[in-house]
Formats: C-alpha cells, structure tokens, sequence
C-alpha cells in the first residue's frame, strides 16, 4: 500500500505542477507534511535545503529522497517515475501528434515561430555562460577554451563529452 500512496504523493504535484520546477514544491509538501505525515515541516525543510543545493530539477530531488526514505530503492523509483512520468507521458502524445501531422500548414508555422525563440533562448544561455566564465577565470581562458572547442567539433569531429570534460579540466585549471 506504501507504494501507491508514494506514488500518488508525487504523481499529483507532477501534474499541477508541469515540469517539476518550484512551483511543485508546495504541492509537494502539501502531500509528504499533511496528506500522509511522512515529515514534519522541518524535516521537510531541511531535504528541499539539501535539494536546492544539488544541480538538477528540485521535484526528482525531493521524490528520489522521500520515496527512497518511506520504501527504499523501490520507493525512490516509484516517486521519481511519479514525478517525471506526467511530464513524459504529455511530451510523448505531443510529439506523436505533431510527428503525425508533420506536414501540415499549421505545424510548418508553428514551427517557424517556435524555432527562432529556441534560437534566442540559446543564444541567451551562451551569453550567460561567457559572462559566468569570464568573472571566474577571465577573458582569456574563457575565448582560448571558446575558440578549441569550436575547432575541436567542428574541424576535427571530436565528440562533445571529450570537448566538455577537457573544457572542465582547463577550466579548473584556471581557478
């Protein structure tokens, strides 16, 4: 019975709260404090502390620690799979739908609006990296690492894990 009620604890928020971000939080906590007692705010407090201080969505975080502390390994995969499998399941039908009718007019021009903010967007987050990497190790290293990695894709087809692990290294070395 644990494991329904695990999965319904974070299947829940994973609905209302689409993508897992911070406005899932309370949900969350509104299941784990006072649906089913399994915390008390504090306690809860204290795991939301040690999941904002990890990289990663901060919904999988919380139902990887809850789950795993009510039922185990089991727990744990049964909340993360309650928490991402809103998102999944959605994603999934949508992309079919849009696979399905990928030739369609209205497809083509959804397209064409979506595409240039995803290029923005992109282009933004690249901004937001220079600017990080130039405040912790400089301009220079940060264009020498830019200008490698480029040539390093680009030219001589290096696979993007080996450019992003020897960015790290020199990055670190930097520091």
């Amino acid at each position: 019975m644990i494991y329904i009620h695990i999965f319904l604890a974070f299947f829940i928020p994973g609905i209302l709260g689409y993508g897992g971000g911070p406005a899932s939080i309370p949900l969350i906590e509104h299941e784990v404090v006072e649906n089913y007692e399994w915390m008390t705010t504090a306690e809860f407090s204290d795991a939301l502390a040690i999941a904002n201080a990890l990289p990663g969505p901060i919904a999988t975080k919380l139902a990887g620690y809850i789950g795993y502390e009510q039922a185990g390994i089991l727990g744990a995969v049964i909340a993360l799979f309650a928490t991402v499998g809103p998102s999944l399941i959605l994603m999934l039908v949508l992309l079919s739908l849009l696979y399905r009718n990928r030739n369609s007019r209205r497809v083509k021009r959804l397209s064409s609006f979506v595409l240039p903010a995803i290029a923005i967007l992109m282009a933004d987050l690249t901004f937001d990296f220079f600017s990080t990497s130039i405040a912790g190790i400089s301009w220079m290293p940060t264009i020498l690492i830019a200008v490698i990695s480029y040539l390093a894709l680009e030219k001589f087809k290096v696979h993007p894990a080996m450019v992003i692990v020897a960015g790290l290294v020199v990055g670190g070395f930097f520091l």
